[in-house]
């Protein structure tokens, strides 16, 4: 007679146990590799689904970012870069890759330059050219995101 044996597996993760282990990330743009698996503690994404926050061992998943900032924390600092979009993609081994047409440092925006862009993308917003409204709809899109960020 057979008996029959089973074993149940429980995966268990604290707080703690992921910040320790690092997370590899891998950052780049067309032109540019901002980071190239270096380890930091957590990065924050503006996801499609929601912002979100990126530990070691996160469960793998694919994101598309939307306009909004990307926070890297490292050991001893933060780095904030504002994106217009993009993907991120978690790996089961702990590294993060993200992927992005553009991402410029928070600090070089202008908050008044910002303004100034915002006025011109409104009064474009409104023109009889399907191609210029079209265009200042996105650039309206990003621009009051990257305002909101900079308040």
């Amino acid at each position: 007679m057979f008996r029959l044996v089973t074993r149940s597996v429980v995966a268990r993760r604290g707080y703690a146990d992921a910040a320790k282990a690092g997370l590899k990330l891998r950052f780049s743009l067309p032109h540019e590799t901002l980071f190239n698996g270096e380890e930091v503690t957590q990065v924050n994404l503006p996801a499609k689904s929601g912002t979100i926050g990126v530990l070691a061992d996160h469960v793998p998943t694919v994101e598309q970012l939307t306009p909004g900032v990307v926070e890297i924390v490292g050991a001893n600092d933060t780095k904030k870069y504002f994106v217009s979009g993009g993907f991120a993609a978690v790996q089961p081994d702990s590294t993060l890759c993200v992927t992005a047409v553009e991402a410029f440092p928070l600090e070089s925006f202008s908050p008044e330059s910002v303004r100034s862009l915002l006025a011109e993308a409104e009064k474009n917003s409104k023109s009889t050219d399907a191609r210029t409204a079209g265009i200042a709809s996105v650039q309206l899109d990003v621009l009051e995101k990257l305002q909101a960020v900079l308040k």
